[in-house]
Order: structure tokens, then C-alpha cells, then sequence
């Protein structure tokens, strides 16, 4: 496993972790704003998951687009989320 494959898992693990905490948290205060950076946080994690698995398992298929998707879905709910609690 090279360093950069190493780098990959950790941030998989990283955003996973985030969003574990995050959503966690919202279960605990109902702070709507957690609930959507949590929320973020899945789509970052999926897109990490996707990133580890075209790196490193899947050689033959380029993911790019595979991988952009979960993460723009994840900063749209972010988005949305914080133009809502403004108003």
C-alpha cells in the first residue's frame, strides 16, 4: 500500500467519523445546522469510499464522475441547510 493509498483510507475513515460525531450530536440537540453539516459529511465520506475504491480496487473503470457526484450532493444539502437557518 503505497502512502497516497494510505492517505485515501485515512480520510474515508476521517469524514465517516465526522459525520458519526455530527449526526450524533443533532440526535442529542436537534440543532438543525449539525443535522446538514452531518449530511455533508455522508456525501464526503461516500465520495472518499469512491475515491479509495477507483484508486485502489477497480483499475480498469475511471469513477471520476462517480465520485464527484455524493460530494456536489452533499454541499448542496450544506447549502441548503444554511440559506434555510438564515432566513
Amino acid at each position: 500500500m503505497t502512502m497516497a493509498e494510505v492517505v485515501y483510507v485515512l480520510c474515508a475513515l476521517t469524514s465517516a467519523a465526522c459525520a458519526t460525531l455530527l449526526l450524533r450530536a443533532f440526535r442529542g440537540s436537534r440543532n438543525r445546522l449539525l443535522l446538514w453539516t452531518g449530511l455533508c459529511f455522508v456525501g464526503l465520506a461516500v465520495n472518499n469510499l469512491v475515491l479509495v475504491v477507483d484508486e485502489m480496487l477497480i483499475d480498469s473503470v475511471d469513477l471520476s464522475t462517480w465520485r464527484v457526484v455524493p460530494a456536489a450532493i452533499g454541499m448542496t444539502i450544506l447549502v441548503f441547510g444554511l440559506v434555510s437557518e438564515a432566513e
